[in-house]
């Protein structure tokens, strides 16, 4: 047993200490893919409570949701009754970090970041944080695997796409990606060439100047999302993307939001949309 403790925290994320809740039965979640890894690992029963950004699997959608994760009152995650708490490091705001931490409830923070490697360490984590390790062991090889096939997929791979990944399309004002994002994140695990990734970090508004010099091969963007919908006639319609490559090529991909959350299913939406960009698997196209 002492050995297979060390070398649970070897596998650890650098700095993390494992802390370890096997009994806890009340666990609130905060967080897509930490909500999304507890079920993957067998313990979604344990789960009492979850954020408004965990939708997967479905049957979470059935728990108490004590609101937006970056938006949290102690007292509404307090009330519900928690043993346990796994949240996201990005989580807040702060001082309500620090009140949770303050009520005698273990508080759990899973690292954000946009990664294999990350994903990988946040299973084992998690698995260590609810006592699940040997569940965790389990998932941590299967999702290894499909991030080596996806290895063997981008190693056939000749170049890279440029991608443009539009999060809203505000009356022809476009929010898009650049660096240090989700969707950076894994526009690069696909193999793909986020355009704006050198000149900004996050999300921001560009003008039609800087999306006309551009000039991607592949326009992305969510599906699901109500004000982040774009039909592709739409997008290929605003003068600054109607003489892009992607236009004239017809080259429109959504992708699940969950993608960019860097969850269990990351090396599958990965591999899909990886196919996507290089033509392996039909685009949506301009209509």
């Amino acid at each position: 047993m002492r050995s297979a403790f060390f070398a649970l925290a070897l596998a650890l994320p650098t700095g993390a200490v494992a802390q370890n809740y096997p009994d806890a039965q009340a666990i609130v979640a905060i967080g897509g893919p930490v909500t999304e890894t507890i079920f993957a690992l067998g313990a979604g029963a344990r789960v009492i409570a979850r954020d408004t950004t965990s939708l997967y699997p479905e049957a979470v959608t059935a728990l108490l949701d004590i609101g937006y994760m970056r938006q949290l009152s102690a007292e509404g995650v307090l009330s519900v009754g928690p043993d346990l708490i796994v949240t996201r490091d990005t989580a807040g705001p702060p001082e309500t970090l620090d009140q949770l931490r303050a009520a005698s409830i273990p508080v759990v923070s899973i690292h954000d970041s946009f990664t294999k490697e990350a994903v990988l360490d946040n299973i084992t984590a998690i698995g260590a944080a609810i006592g699940a390790e040997e569940a965790a062991a389990t998932l941590h090889a299967k999702i290894a695997a499909q991030f080596a096939e996806l290895d063997a997929s981008l190693a056939e791979q000749t170049d890279k796409p440029r991608v443009l990944f539009i999060l809203s399309n505000q009356a022809g004002r476009l929010n898009v990606a650049g660096a240090q994002t989700g969707a950076n994140g894994i526009i690069e695990m696909a193999g793909g060439d986020n355009v704006m990734a050198p000149a900004f970090n996050g999300y921001k508004i560009m003008g039609d100047e800087a999306l006309i010099e551009a000039a991607p091969d592949v326009i992305v963007m969510m599906t699901g999302e109500a004000d982040h919908e774009g039909r592709a006639n739409e997008i290929f319609a605003l003068p600054a993307l109607a003489q892009s490559p992607a236009a004239a090529q017809g080259r429109f991909v959504k992708v699940d939001p969950a993608a960019l959350g860097f969850g269990p299913r990351t090396a599958v939406f990965a591999q899909d949309l990886h196919e996507a960009l290089v033509g392996t698997a039909p685009a949506e196209r301009l209509e």
